[in-house]
């Protein structure tokens, strides 16, 4: 039986104020039931095409020329001729988006639940109750374990995960004929990511919705299109079925961004018992309690432990990741290891300046010793459009660590600022600008550069690059590899972006609600875990490969509740088995 075409864009281009198009020559279908995913980097054209077609672009944006025919019952209408009347009787009902960045789409005066509950009563006339009991539905079927708490909250008062399933919420909720996912899973670990792409293609199947699916993840791709439209400085570069495009790609760009792709590995190789001979930074019996005060929305009070009995050494000169989900204590433990949090009673943070050294106690230091301690260890942050001043130029980014720790006179520390840009790879031409003017990579590369200016020992990385495309992110895990292994840096890395990990790490900890739940060096790790919750990770990691299909039930298992784990791995009452070492050099939480 022929497809039914829901939509067709043909001749699509876009300009911006006076100047030529730079977006041309746009030409995709999308037929009902069906994916299609918009892939390039960030300046391609994905977004402001898929905005073009419900009209919401820039103000400065102007369509030169193109059709976007949507089908109906009646025929058909150019959704790029119509009025704004008829424009707004299509938005939210027969066409839904799904925006990037949640925080800045949803209305932070509004109620959850009001929000999404307007879509119900503008487009299919409910009322209060009957809309709330529905969207109570679709909370529950997007996955929050508490809808009606979802329903009374504003927006900042929930994670960004729950933010954007809430606006997964606000986009199904009517049924739309065709929904426009905007880089939908971005920022979601990488458990959640798999559970909403579950989630979209359940309703597909079960309500025919066409999707266009903006992405720079080939994993996605594999994993959620049917067909792939490769963008490239707004045009297309290659086009076809996901089969063709991923597994045989034709074009050179294609051929490119899928060799930029980090993937977990595949093959095993023996695990060794690990020593380490020249320490850097030492945690031990690390954890971390919050009093979280009764009366607010967010608790009724108590204490929360959102780190329990933390335990590693990285080596000098080595690499030492954590990963896991929000809310896993990941961030609090580079914290605590800056001396940016003081760990519980009992908690020790040890510190080898060099070589054989007496090694510091960090939590026990004196406001003028930590000065001196976070001279060598300094932090790279995972934004770096907001941890750089958008009011400083670069040469102040640069030089202020130097002003503040008192360190050479002015002359010295511009020198230090051009030899900084040559480090990290860019022009001391560059020094006079200011951080908008710089693209999402370049940013990451001046936030290293400011981290690297005191010269320190050791760099906290905490998500450095889960913002970048794929080619950028490439270039940065290059440069900060290039950069250990020049400066014998030592480095601990945090993040949730498995293949990443597998790429940098030289022993990579697993963390779950506070606490290690497997520990191994990254070909043990990734290729024999043992750790149900390890093996969630590693199910749910997409990889540029139709054959390397998600696997949702083993994500489900491993990422849900612990009693539904082997009984050797699970909690009793909050109390987990110990962490022991099952093989030489490979440490997992359970009874033996």
């Amino acid at each position: 039986m022929r497809e039914k075409r829901l939509i067709k864009v043909r001749d699509l281009s876009i300009g911006f104020g006076k100047g030529p198009a730079l977006i041309r020559d746009i030409n995709f279908d999308v037929n009902c039931g069906e994916t299609l995913a918009l892939v390039g980097e960030s300046g391609s054209g994905k977004t402001q095409t898929c905005r073009a077609i419900l009209r919401i672009l820039p103000k400065a944006a102007r369509i030169h020329s193109g059709t976007a025919i949507l089908s109906s019952p009646t025929g058909g209408c150019d959704l790029l001729s119509l009025s704004e009347r008829e424009l707004g009787d299509i938005r939210g009902d027969r066409i839904s988006m799904i925006f990037q960045e949640p925080m800045h789409s949803l209305s932070p005066m509004h109620k959850i639940g009001a929000q999404v509950s307007e879509v119900l009563c503008l487009h299919r006339g409910h009322s209060k109750r009957s809309a709330k009991q529905e969207v109570l539905q679709s909370f529950a079927r997007v996955g929050f374990p508490d809808p009606e708490r979802v329903y009374r909250s504003y927006p900042f008062e929930i994670s960004g995960g729950m933010r954007q399933r809430a606006m997964i919420a606000m986009a199904i909720i009517a049924k739309p004929d065709l929904l426009i996912a905007d880089e939908p899973t971005t920022a979601l670990d990488v458990t959640t990511q798999a559970q909403v792409l579950g989630l979209i293609k359940d309703l597909q199947q079960e309500t025919g919705m066409a999707v266009i699916l903006v992405t720079h993840d080939l994993g996605v791709v594999a994993n959620a299109a049917d067909k792939v439209v490769v963008m490239r400085k707004g045009r297309i570069m290659e086009s076809g079925s996901v089969a063709e495009v991923i597994d045989d790609p034709a074009h050179g760009y294609t051929r490119q961004l899928i060799a930029a792709a980090p993937v977990i590995p595949h093959e095993a190789n023996p695990s060794c018992a690990r020593t380490i001979e020249d320490p850097i930074l030492q945690l031990q019996n690390v954890s971390k309690s919050f009093d979280l005060r009764g009366g607010g929305f967010m608790s009724k009070g108590g204490l929360v432990k959102a780190v329990r009995g933390v335990n590693f050494t990285i080596g000098r000169g080595k690499t030492f990741a954590i990963v896991g989900e929000s809310g896993s204590g990941k961030s609090t433990v580079a914290q605590i290891a800056l001396g940016a949090r003081a760990p519980d009673t009992g908690g020790i943070i040890r510190f080898w300046p060099e070589n054989g050294a007496t090694p510091l106690e960090v939590q026990t230091l004196e406001p003028e010793e930590k000065r001196r301690f976070q001279r060598q260890a300094q932090m790279v942050f995972q934004d770096p459009f907001s941890s750089l001043s958008p009011r400083m130029q670069v040469i102040d980014t640069l030089t202020e660590p130097l002003e503040i720790h008192n360190i050479g006179i002015r002359r010295e520390r511009q020198d230090r600022a051009v030899e900084l840009l040559e480090q990290v790879g860019l022009s001391p031409s560059m020094l006079r600008r200011f951080p908008h003017a710089f693209s999402g990579g370049q940013r990451q590369r001046l936030s290293i550069a400011r981290a690297l200016a005191l010269r320190p020992s050791l760099l906290v990385c905490d998500e450095p690059t889960s913002a970048l495309d794929l080619s950028v992110q490439a270039q940065v895990l290059e440069l900060l590899e290039d950069i250990r292994d020049r400066m014998a840096l030592s480095y601990l890395f945090i993040s949730h972006d498995l293949a990443v990990v597998a790429r940098i790490a030289d022993e990579v900890a697993v963390m779950r609600r506070g606490q290690i739940v497997e520990q191994a060096a990254p070909d043990v790790l990734f290729t024999a875990p043992k750790h149900p919750y390890t093996k969630a990770l590693i199910a749910a990691c997409l990889e540029p490969s139709v054959c390397q299909k998600i696997d949702l039930d083993a994500v489900a298992t491993g990422a849900g509740n612990p009693q539904s784990w082997p009984e050797e791995y699970r909690f009793k009452d909050m109390i987990a088995p110990e962490l022991v070492e099952t093989d030489p050099g490979h440490f997992v939480r359970v009874a033996l």
